[in-house]
């Protein structure tokens, strides 16, 4: 007979995109919610599609942070919700985002990310969120997917994620699995 089990603890991670004009009154908000950040990538032109540029404008930044407050991975849905409320309070004097935030989950098996658009590789969490596997750990790296946007390609982006898993791990083997969410 099978036997549920409560699920390992995940470390949240998010993808930033931003405009010059971006306030750093986000990144407090996320962090009431997640914790500190342990880690962050560096800043870096994000030029790998123009599908923001209408709403955003050009000159956009892409960077990825992590943070320490581990979550239960069912959780995303709510997180993909609460950054959404986020973007909307930082808008620019158009109506649009002055910052996307993309929340997902660093395990010691994969990335995922959370999305409110359907695809045929993605599955619905509830609340209208999917949740998408856009890397997965295989041989002591992280690997792209045929549907892995190309920012999440990049040897930065896999570094970032590399190390996040390692902060991970380290907590997970410190702590325990059930390791408090504060």
């Amino acid at each position: 007979m099978a036997e549920i089990k409560e699920p390992q603890k995940v470390l949240p991670v998010v993808g930033l995109l931003f405009t010059p004009a971006f306030d750093i009154e986000v990144c407090a908000k996320l962090e009431s919610i997640l914790g500190k950040v342990v880690l962050e990538s560096e800043t870096m032109p994000f030029n790998h599609t123009e599908y923001y540029g209408q709403e955003m404008g050009d000159r956009l930044v892409r960077q990825w942070r992590a943070f320490d407050r581990l979550i239960i991975p069912d959780t995303l849905a709510d997180l993909k919700r609460r950054t959404i409320e986020i973007e909307k309070k930082h808008l620019n004097q158009n109506g649009g985002r002055t910052v996307n935030i993309d929340p997902g989950s660093v395990s010691l098996s994969n990335l995922i990310l959370a999305s409110t658009k359907n695809y045929s590789h993605r599955i619905y969490l509830g609340k209208g969120i999917y949740a998408e596997v856009t890397l997965i750990y295989k041989q002591k790296n992280f690997v792209p997917l045929d549907w892995t946007y190309p920012d999440y390609r990049e040897e930065n982006a896999l570094d970032f994620f590399t190390k996040a898993r390692e902060i991970l791990k380290n907590k997970l083997t410190t702590y325990g699995s059930n390791v408090s969410k504060e």
